[in-house]
């Protein structure tokens, strides 16, 4: 097609200060050691070609994606020596790419050693398990030949609680010092966000922060420092006038008890707007906002589009702008989803 798409119905504001902000404050609270950036499943949701300049700009040096396939367009943005792939080397094809790109692969496996050492090695980072029992080598193996050959860079191992006041942070810790004492490396690097605000025995010299980086509060310490990052907004695209006894949606849930006006708004599954919004025990009731006004959701959110009662902005037409109030926390108590999956399931239609 030679004609362009008109304007969405759908937008997402990144407000970078806020990004730039958030790195600078957890580099800060890191210490002495330097604070990375993960900028895998695409930066969170929020897109590498919106964060990755700022995170950059702001001073992150250190960048760690999850999959090959998001080194490409990491690339447009910062060397690729700068880049880890956190996944590693599953097969030979992988290797070749890390070498011809210059990415720097995580080994997670003795299988992945030989295969990284077979390939010509060189400069790598190693992940050691201590706990979480997801990726990562045991540090009963830390003396096998294969990894003893590797050539690390960073020696890595990931906490499985720093979310929590658990005694298996420290027992993480203690099994990351003792494997270091065997392993050659350039840096440790031990901590994520909550690992951040667990303070400076956790840090050191590289942390490797995600969800906070894009406005998640991953422990209670980083509230008053973490600032919201993504605002999402939708378009009303109809009004309507009820009657009292009018249904609304799927099911019928809603009915409305006297006549009123309502909006459809342009938000749905693919936008991560799911149906458990508005459904969660002991949430306030979800709604959107427009100015100071809460606009109340009113039935069960559609595929495409939900209804808000106009109660409140009776002046509201089609094409107007609503905010979805998206501060992690909060939203994360009215939808039940995760911090994680709320920024994670935004789809590619917000503009």
């Amino acid at each position: 097609m030679s004609a362009d798409a008109p304007p969405a119905s759908l937008r997402l504001r990144i407000d970078h200060e806020a990004l730039a902000n958030n790195w600078r404050t957890l580099d800060r609270m890191s210490g002495t050691a330097s604070a990375g950036a993960a900028i895998k499943a695409d930066c969170y949701g929020l897109g590498i070609d919106n964060c990755l300049p700022t995170l950059r700009d702001a001073g992150a040096r250190h960048f760690f994606a999850a999959h090959w396939g998001e080194v490409a367009a990491a690339l447009n943005h910062v060397p690729a020596q700068s880049i880890a792939v956190l996944h590693g080397p599953m097969t030979r094809e992988d290797a070749s790419f890390a070498r011809e790109t210059g990415a720097v692969p995580v080994i997670n496996s003795l299988e992945q050693a030989q295969r990284w050492v077979d390939s010509g090695g060189g400069r790598c980072h190693l992940m050691v398990d201590t706990g979480i029992n997801r990726l990562g080598i045991a540090p009963s193996q830390v003396g096998d030949a294969a990894i003893q050959s590797l050539s690390v860079d960073v020696l890595m191992s990931h906490l499985a609680s720093a979310d929590e006041d658990s005694d298996r942070n420290a027992q993480q810790l203690a099994a990351f010092r003792s494997a270091a004492q065997h392993i050659e490396h350039g840096s440790l690097s031990l901590a994520n966000s909550a690992g951040v605000a667990l303070g400076n025995g956790f840090a050191f010299n590289l942390t490797r922060p995600g969800l906070s980086l894009y406005g998640g509060i991953a422990r209670p310490e980083l509230a008053d420092a973490i600032k919201q990052v993504a605002y999402p907004e939708a378009a009303i695209i109809q009004t309507r006038a009820l009657k009292a006894g009018d249904r609304v949606g799927y099911n019928g849930e809603f009915i409305a008890i006297t006549d009123m006006l309502v909006g459809v708004v342009s938000i749905g599954y693919a936008d991560g707007f799911l149906r458990c919004w508005g459904n969660v025990e002991g949430s306030k009731g979800s709604h959107f906002l427009r100015c100071e006004s809460q606009l109340a959701l009113l039935g069960k959110v559609s595929m495409d589009m939900v209804v808000v009662d106009l109660s409140n902005c009776p002046n509201l037409r089609e094409g107007d702008w609503l905010s979805v109030p998206y501060s992690l926390p909060y939203a994360a108590q009215q939808s039940g989803l995760s911090q994680y999956e709320l920024l994670t399931i935004l789809g590619h239609r917000f503009r």
